[in-house]
């Protein structure tokens, strides 16, 4: 079971994503945007075993999460999430930070594994 750190702004989405991990197995504290998640990070001292975020969402953005999270915690794994072409090429270069970026709309069987396969790799120190 991991510890999963969410950053959705989509409530529908951010639910369903948060519901389909904890069925998973995993633990999910789930935030509505990146300013709220960088928050809780720090609350928590970094104790999440991956960061799963939206790219494209108001006040901070997951690129902005995960230029700060990887800043603060570098071996915490990151995976972006995205419906949008044009933020998806804004993650090219961040490949040493980030994990993934999943295209939206996925299906849940897709996020589960996608969550899989991050937590899979061995820790960056």
């Amino acid at each position: 079971m991991a510890r999963i750190l969410l950053a959705e702004d989509e409530e529908s989405l951010r639910d369903l994503v948060a519901r389909a991990l904890i069925q998973d197995g995993h633990e999910v504290v789930a935030n509505c945007d990146g300013a709220a998640a960088l928050d809780a990070l720090l609350r928590d001292e970094g104790r999440y075993d991956l960061l799963l975020t939206d790219i494209k969402m108001p006040i901070m953005d997951g690129i902005a999460l995960a230029l700060a999270a990887s800043r603060d915690y570098p071996a915490l794994p990151i995976l972006l999430m995205t419906g949008y072409a044009d933020q998806r090429e804004r993650a090219y270069g961040l490949e040493l930070l980030i994990r993934d970026v999943i295209q939206k709309p996925f299906t849940l069987a897709t996020i589960c594994g996608a969550v899989r396969d991050a937590l899979a790799v061995p820790q960056m120190h």
